[in-house]
């Protein structure tokens, strides 16, 4: 039976509804930022959901997919749509840490589980009565920024200079580097600030510039990490920059074009999949959709976020059986035993890692699904 949709980007996501004879018993509310400050993050994830299985343990699937605009007052609209006129079994979503920050209570209260598609670890953590329904696929900012002081630490740095978006990623980012940084004698000389729809940083940048840093960390996702590095070459500072893996997209190679190269990040395995040796796990899932993409859509353009995209796949397929045992779709027992089934996953080899979850545990990686990647010729290259 088809759907009609109505709000926002109703049109342009029809075409993601499974249609069958019967409506689907499995669904999967999902909401992206595909429109606004962070469509580079919304739209390959967008993508890569028209991929994921539309049938799992013999249930079909349906995922109703809706477009956030980058504002989480919207996001949490299109929860509270999915909760009480959908009825899905389970929430995918958002890009962003704000939005998906957002959503924690609305889920919760629904006692529906939630994969968040956002890095900050303040969406599953500290675990309490609220996040034990919220999992989570990208890796951790603490696991990510170990693998950064790292490499610091390595190269040379010992003065850092820091320049965040001022909102919820920007701040956790910032927050679990000053947890790390110590251990590596790495001591902070400059903090700025600034917003994710500024147009120059100049002020911001002189004031880092100022504390003659050996390297800047820019701490912010998408396309706006480009600012910084470009208000810091032009003021020729030459300097290591940093990013995290927030920033892993080709908007943000485009945009930054020669201000980028050089340029260091910790990230997971997708991106550099084809440099990974063959003994690597997740080479072969990370290959495998990477085909399955460049069937369906320009090839090449898969990237980190829509590789993101392809793990919630591959955890409900995982889940989605543990919980058929306790209900039906639709059913509160069958939203529980999904949510006790992502618990459960164990040595999950995903395209950027290997997951092994836990009640303590909602995102499951260790320290050997991270790697520095840098900017080599507007690409992505795995670091050394």
């Amino acid at each position: 039976m088809k759907r009609t949709y109505r709000g926002l980007a109703v049109a342009a996501f029809a075409f993601l509804a499974v249609a069958t004879s019967a409506p689907a018993q499995i669904r999967v509310g999902v909401t992206l930022s595909t429109t606004g400050a962070a469509a580079s993050l919304g739209i390959p994830a967008r993508n890569a959901v028209t991929l994921l299985p539309r049938s799992i343990a013999g249930q079909a699937v349906e995922y109703i997919v809706l477009d956030d605009a980058s504002d989480p007052v919207a996001t949490v609209k299109n929860v509270r749509r999915f909760l009480t006129e959908d009825k899905v079994d389970v929430v995918v979503g958002s890009s962003t840490t704000p939005n998906s920050l957002a959503m924690i209570d609305v889920v919760a209260a629904a006692e529906t589980p939630m994969i968040s598609l956002a890095s900050s670890v303040r969406i599953v953590e500290p675990m309490d009565a609220k996040r034990q329904w919220v999992f989570k696929v990208v890796h951790n900012d603490t696991l990510q920024m170990t693998t950064m002081v790292s490499h610091m630490a390595a190269n040379g740095v010992s003065k850092v200079g820091l320049v965040s978006v001022n909102d919820a990623y920007g701040e956790g980012v910032i927050s679990e580097f000053q947890k790390v940084a110590p251990a590596r004698r790495l001591g902070v000389v400059a903090h700025e600030r600034y917003a994710r729809t500024d147009t120059t940083v100049l002020a911001q940048v002189l004031k880092v510039m100022a504390a003659q840093p050996d390297a800047v960390l820019v701490a912010a996702a998408g396309t706006p990490a480009a600012l910084p590095a470009k208000g810091l070459r032009e003021r020729g500072y030459k300097g290591k920059i940093y990013f995290t893996d927030g920033a892993v997209n080709e908007d943000f190679l485009r945009i930054g074009g020669s201000d980028v190269e050089g340029g260091f990040l910790p990230s997971g395995l997708f991106v550099v999949a084809k440099q990974l040796p063959d003994s690597n796990p997740s080479k072969a899932v990370a290959l495998d959709f990477i085909r399955r993409h460049d069937a369906a859509f320009p090839p090449g353009t898969a990237n980190h976020f829509s590789g993101h995209t392809w793990t919630v796949g591959l955890l409900l397929q995982k889940a989605v059986p543990l919980a058929l045992a306790k209900g039906k779709p639709g059913s509160a027992e069958f939203r529980r035993g999904l949510r006790d089934g992502l618990e459960q996953t164990r040595e999950l080899v995903t395209a950027q890692g290997v997951m092994n979850m836990s009640q303590a545990d909602h995102v499951g990686y260790d320290q050997r699904a991270s790697t520095m990647v840098t900017v080599e010729r507007g690409t992505w290259k795995l670091g050394r």
